[in-house]
């Protein structure tokens, strides 16, 4: 059904009036980054943060999205269909941004209309030769006034451990400017994935590093499959009142499911490939919240001076529904990577599942100064109602968690000259900490919100007319989760990431736009369980060292063309609890070319790009002892075209 609905929808935008074909063909992450900490545009994403994972933490995870700048308690995947790219705010950048978080935050633009008709197409081949069409449409409807953006994509998957996905995604977008100054923005977004077959999660019999698994090669049930559904819907509204007055808000439904879903886990896996294939079947599990955001804001000017003064008001109602797992379905041993089919059970015995209920209230003041060639200032203060209640089946009565906190966040910015401008900046947060994983005994479990806190202090140096520079040192501070003995998913400790971050961003030459970056971090863990011997000092999965750099070079001799590559390179990470067991590091090296022509009068870019070109193995760790794996080399073409 899913495939007839997407067909419909290219075909509906397709045969709109006087539409004119837009403007993918210029999507280019390069050229249009500002810095080295991360950035989205279209399909692309560079930096050396992302989403899920800045300063070694998840934004997302803890809570700390924001769609054009308002608060969302992300539940449903955000994706490109909603959206056209998003911003990483950490150190400098997230200087002037009311109500920073500790683990930074993600900021996403939705899908803008201009006053053209506008409808543009990419087509072609993503990772493994999965085929993939986007349509996105910019229709306007009553000039600058009323439009709306419309966005519809298909995509057969295809993944490194060989396994597949049909996913369709779509979403609208209408924006409404009654007059000026004032933008009402709804908008809704679905994304559909069917018979989606599970990853493989490979549990070493001990303290080692598994034998390489082939990829590319799918060894799990093919009747091991999920199907998913994430919907995101609400709506912003933004206004300025006079030259003294803005108000921004939003309210918005965010929601994610799954009907049935598997984990297949090869246990016991020795070190010479030999493991047992074990299958454990949960029911449906949902997450929906219905969130939002109040912000008022007042702007005084005082000659070179600007003082603003902000009210905010978050609230966030999620409910959860997870667990009730059937008893583990033992399939018996073979060797890694060897496919051996079994017939699917008839039926499974599930339990009851949990229940959980989260209930939060922020009330926030903040002020930013901003004084012209001398520096800024900002200060905020929160006050959170926090309500966690947890319906455990057979358990009476039900188990409640609560936690009013007062938050606080500091910063400052001093101009030491045009081209010089130094900072450092204090925040404590309250954050979620996510669920269990599926290797955990406690699977799926929501866990519970932590305290967090951050310091950071850093330079934005402007080397000359083309070239930026950032620095800046961190020390960030939460809570450490990790299995324990009993492979229950839970707190071991407090874990600190203490680092360095660089960023050198700019055109080189005019030829040549460079993207560069590192990180070099100390994460440790403290606190009883190392003391015992519980926990190593090192957390898992946390490399020490990470480094990455892109450039495009547009040679004058050959028009239209341009040739890029990536290359990053991350340090050793803690495969075990103990740190008994540490992965190598590794070198990942991308290279790609487009080539910008037109088609009639409307341009067109064809892209190409090997990634993993040297087709380097390294684990993905997702727990103590269990590996994931990751994508070998692979080629992607695919052509945007503007008609």
């Amino acid at each position: 059904m899913h495939r007839r609905l997407t067909a419909a929808a290219f075909a509906a935008l397709s045969c709109l009036p006087g539409v004119a074909w837009a403007q993918r063909a210029n999507d280019n992450a390069v050229t249009e980054a500002k810095d080295a900490f991360g950035s989205s545009v279209g399909n692309e994403s560079i930096g050396l943060y992302s989403p899920s994972q800045i300063r070694g933490f998840s934004p997302v995870t803890a809570g700390n999205v924001r769609i054009e700048g308002v608060y969302i308690d992300r539940q449903g995947v955000i994706s490109q269909r909603l959206v056209d790219g998003s911003t990483i705010r950490v150190g400098l950048s997230a200087q002037g941004y009311p109500f920073p978080a500790p683990t930074g935050i993600v900021d996403y633009r939705l899908r803008g209309v201009g006053e053209r008709r506008l409808v543009s197409v990419v087509a072609g081949s993503l990772a493994y030769g999965a085929p993939s069409i986007e349509v996105d449409a910019q229709l306007p409807i009553d000039g600058r006034r009323l439009g709306v953006a419309l966005s519809a994509s298909y995509a057969h998957e295809e993944y490194y451990d060989g396994s597949d996905a049909h996913y369709s995604r779509f979403a609208v977008i209408p924006r409404w400017r009654p007059s000026d100054g004032v933008e009402v923005i709804p908008f809704w977004s679905m994304s559909v994935g069917r018979d989606e077959q599970v990853a493989p999660t490979i549990i070493a019999a001990g303290a080692f590093e598994p034998t390489q698994a082939p990829r590319r090669r799918y060894f799990g049930q093919e009747w091991a499959i999920r199907d998913s559904r994430s919907i995101n819907a609400g709506a912003i509204v933004k206004a300025r009142i006079g030259e003294s007055w803005a108000v921004s808000g939003g309210v918005f439904r965010s929601s994610a499911e799954n009907e049935q879903n598997f984990a297949e886990l090869f246990v016991g896996t020795t070190r010479d490939g030999i493991t047992t294939e074990q299958i454990i079947a949960d029911p449906g599990q949902r997450y929906a919240s219905t969130s939002g955001e109040l912000r008022i804001s007042r702007s005084l000017k005082d000659g070179p001076r600007l003082h603003t003064l902000h009210a905010s008001v978050r609230m966030r109602q999620l409910d959860s529904r997870y667990g009730g797992g059937a008893p583990a379905l033992d399939l018996g041993p073979r060797r890694l990577g060897d496919p051996v089919p079994v017939p699917e059970p008839a039926t499974f015995l599930f339990g009851d599942p949990t229940r959980d209920r989260v209930r939060q209230i922020t009330l926030g003041l903040a002020y930013e100064g901003r004084w012209r060639d001398v520096g800024e200032l900002s200060l905020g203060v929160q006050r959170t109602d926090y309500r966690k209640t947890i319906d455990l089946p057979g358990v009476a009565p039900d188990a409640e968690r609560r936690d009013r906190p007062w938050l606080f966040n500091v910063a400052a910015a001093g101009y030491v000259s045009d081209r010089l401008a130094v900072y450092a900046g204090y925040t404590r947060g309250l954050e979620e900490s996510g669920i269990a994983p599926i290797n955990a005994a406690n699977r799926n479990e929501a866990l519970p919100a932590i305290r967090t806190s951050q310091a950071d202090a850093g330079i934005r140096w402007t080397l000359n007319k083309r070239m930026k520079l950032v620095a800046g040192v961190f020390d960030v501070r939460k809570p450490y989760f990790n299995t324990d003995e009993a492979n229950v998913f839970t707190t071991l400790g407090d874990v600190r990431h203490r680092g360095a971050e660089i960023s050198l961003a700019g055109n080189p030459v005019d030829s040549v736009s460079l993207i560069a970056g590192a990180v070099l971090m100390q994460p440790r863990v403290t606190g009883q369980g190392v003391q015992l011997g519980r926990v190593g000092e090192i957390p898992l999965n946390q490399p020490a060292r990470v480094l990455r750099a892109n450039v495009e070079w547009r040679p004058s001799f050959l028009p239209g063309f341009s040739i890029d590559g990536a290359i990053a390179n991350f340090g050793r990470r803690a495969a075990s609890r103990e740190n008994t067991v540490f992965v190598p590091s590794y070198t990942l090296v991308d290279l790609g070319l487009r080539y910008r022509f037109k088609i009639g009068d409307a341009p067109a870019t064809l892209r190409f790009q090997v990634a993993n070109v040297t087709n380097t193995f390294s684990w993905n760790i997702v727990g103590s002892n269990s590996y994931g794996m990751t994508d070998k080399r692979r080629m992607l073409l695919f052509l945007a075209a503007d008609f």
